[in-house]
């Protein structure tokens, strides 16, 4: 277990920090074909998150990943994060991502700021044979990344999350307080969960300031 002590804050990254779905564009760039074909299978539950993602990403030749890379840079993030991180620096409480995207995406479109988050967690990718292989630390049921279980990991007094989909639902329930947006929100209303929404870090930041001072 990686204990923090009082708070931490957790954050996906794919339609949250970007503030486009970065990881389906990539799929429909770089395995528009397989991607095709899963996609619906996946939307309409006949396939696991953990499967239809290995399959798609399991597909797409090795020697395009930096081609990948390339393209998240390209991806607008979301105004207010820097800002966001700024007062949990002040405040003591770590920023944590949590994306079920790669991890080298995470990282290649944070840049700089990558030094100024706690950790990320994300599936890796092999990029030694003809294609890519992914694996994940925390693979569990249908998830290839099971944001829950990180939470659980880090078990902290206070547990903040925040993200946009509906694969930040098992995140959005382990937490003691959840920002949410799109498809989360949507989810979270039909659950009647309580949650504050948000647009931008701003909101997130302010929200907290209000909360916490």
């Amino acid at each position: 277990m990686i204990q923090v002590p009082g708070r931490a804050v957790f954050c996906d990254f794919d339609g949250t920090i970007t503030s486009e779905e970065s990881f389906l564009g990539m799929f429909s760039r770089f395995a528009p074909k397989v991607f095709q074909e899963i996609g619906p299978e996946m939307r309409a539950l006949r396939m696991t998150i953990r499967e239809g993602v290995r399959r798609i990403v399991d597909s797409i030749p090795s020697e395009r990943y930096r081609e990948i890379l390339e393209y998240v840079q390209t991806i607008p993030i979301r105004p207010g994060l820097v800002e966001l991180i700024d007062y949990l620096d002040i405040k003591g409480v770590p920023f944590i991502v949590i994306s079920g995207g790669l991890r080298g995406m995470v990282e290649s479109r944070l840049g700089d700021l990558k030094r100024r988050v706690h950790a990320i967690h994300a599936p890796d990718v092999d990029t030694t044979g003809e294609r890519l292989r992914v694996y994940s630390d925390f693979e569990r049921g249908s998830e290839l990344m099971a944001k829950a279980g990180v939470i659980e990991r880090y078990a902290p007094a206070e547990s903040v999350c925040i993200g946009d989909g509906p694969t930040d639902l098992s995140m959005a329930e382990a937490s003691d307080l959840v920002f949410a947006r799109d498809g989360l929100a949507e989810f979270l209303n039909q659950m009647k969960k309580p949650y504050l929404p948000w647009n931008d870090f701003y909101d997130v930041r302010d929200a907290l300031l209000m909360r916490w001072e």
